[in-house]
């Protein structure tokens, strides 16, 4: 019989992740490599350890704690998330997923009911794009979507490259290309993590099904005008580059709003106005451009109209606008299979559900490219995330583990 997930113990756990931080009384700061991350993943190595689990790593830093099944021969089951944040963030985004993964893990060994596979909780290394500008820099790895030659043209804002870094770190290039999973190399895979959004909480319901993982497109845009006098240069004879970009963010709104995809957002996050000062026309702004969805045709069909906005713009306002494509993911629906079995484990512990979307990207999203994935959402207050105000309820987050236990279990019990 397995027990229930003890709150305390996953307080405890997040506690002792969050001392490692440089947020400095304003939201938790553990950017990727920094001497506090590196300092968390100790810890969570020790813990790991201490609950008689297997732990090793990968040539990227993912880290993989594994209580070890009754076959060895069969494909394990996988659960995780992460433990590096944005700048003044929260204690339960990611984290949450490693400390509910472990506790699930704990129960299920204590318990002394076999299970045939081996089951794994995963510390993916980087799933925020803070220091690198690209996310899930482990999980892209382990799909193949971040080559070792793609290390070497990936920089931080000091100029060091994930390449360098990696060395300098004692990680063995030699062993870059074992990252790489390959479809059936892994039986199945379960994330947890905290909803960033009111929908649980308004609904009054503990648990989010996941249905399916949204998947950013990412541009740098650099919009080029000609500085000028603010008072000197009249109304029709500018070329101000901010306010291009203003339009381009107006357009990438209403394109969103408009489309036709299930669930679809347009953001700009950044903006750098140059050279900023009160009494001069800017010459060059930059900004970027977030779109997410998903339905990939939907958002390639937003993307076009984005395109085509622009150049309209550039015509114009007589400005020349670059768009850059960092990235163009695919979004994931999650394994159907999966989601059954994570709806029974509700209904056997009397556990209220609902499914959802989840507009943020997970782990999930490159983890689904090479085995059937899903996902369990718990609530988060007010649904703020990446934000020192963000909490989830260590109760809600035990509520989790519990249905995280069962559907681990019993996917580590299921046949070829």
């Amino acid at each position: 019989m397995l027990e229930r997930a003890d709150k305390n113990r996953i307080e405890n756990w997040l506690k002792g992740i969050d001392q490692f931080q440089t947020g400095e009384g304003d939201g938790t700061t553990r950017i990727l490599f920094t001497e506090p991350e590196l300092k968390a993943r100790t810890y969570v190595k020790q813990q790991m350890a201490a609950l008689g689990l297997e732990v090793t790593e990968d040539a990227i830093g993912n880290i993989f704690g594994t209580l070890k099944g009754s076959d060895p021969s069969l494909a394990p089951v996988w659960t995780g998330s992460h433990i590096d944040t944005v700048s003044n963030a929260g204690m339960f985004d990611g984290m949450s997923g490693i400390v509910c993964g472990m506790e699930a893990l704990h129960l299920i060994k204590n318990s002394s009911m076999e299970h045939k596979r081996d089951i794994s909780v995963i510390v993916y290394t980087s799933e925020e794009p803070e220091r690198f500008g690209l996310s899930c820099l482990g999980s892209r790895a382990m799909a193949g979507a971040l080559s070792l030659e793609d290390t070497k043209i990936l920089y931080d804002k000091e100029g060091i490259s994930l390449y360098q870094l990696l060395k300098d770190l004692g990680y063995d290039e030699n062993r870059y290309h074992e990252i790489q999973k390959q479809t059936g190399d892994v039986f199945a895979s379960v994330e947890l993590h905290i909803e960033q959004n009111s929908i649980l909480e308004k609904a009054g319901v503990p648990i989010g099904i996941v249905c399916g993982i949204c998947a950013p497109t990412n541009f740098s845009v650099k919009i080029t005008g000609v500085q000028s006098h603010a008072g000197g240069t009249s109304m029709d004879d500018r070329r101000d580059a901010f306010m291009a970009a203003a339009e381009l963010a107006l357009r990438l709104e209403d394109i969103t709003k408009k489309s036709t995809s299930e669930y679809i957002t347009g953001t700009v996050g950044k903006v750098n106005v140059f050279p900023n000062a009160i009494n001069v026309i800017s010459g060059d702004t930059e900004i970027s451009i977030d779109i997410r969805s998903i339905d990939m045709k939907a958002k390639d069909v937003a993307v076009e109209s984005l395109k085509y906005e622009a150049e309209r713009i550039e015509e114009e306002r007589k400005v020349e606008i670059n768009m850059k494509m960092e990235n163009h993911d695919l979004p994931l629906r999650c394994d159907e299979t999966i989601m059954e079995i994570e709806k029974e484990s509700c209904k056997k512990l009397g556990i209220p559900y609902r499914t959802m979307i989840s507009g943020p990207y997970h782990d999930s999203l490159f983890v689904g490219r090479f085995a059937p994935a899903a996902m369990i959402f718990v609530p988060s207050k007010n649904g703020i995330s990446h934000s020192k105000e963000e909490w989830t309820d260590y109760s809600d987050l035990a509520i989790g583990a519990d249905v995280l236990t069962e559907t681990l279990y019993t996917l580590a019990n299921q046949a070829g």
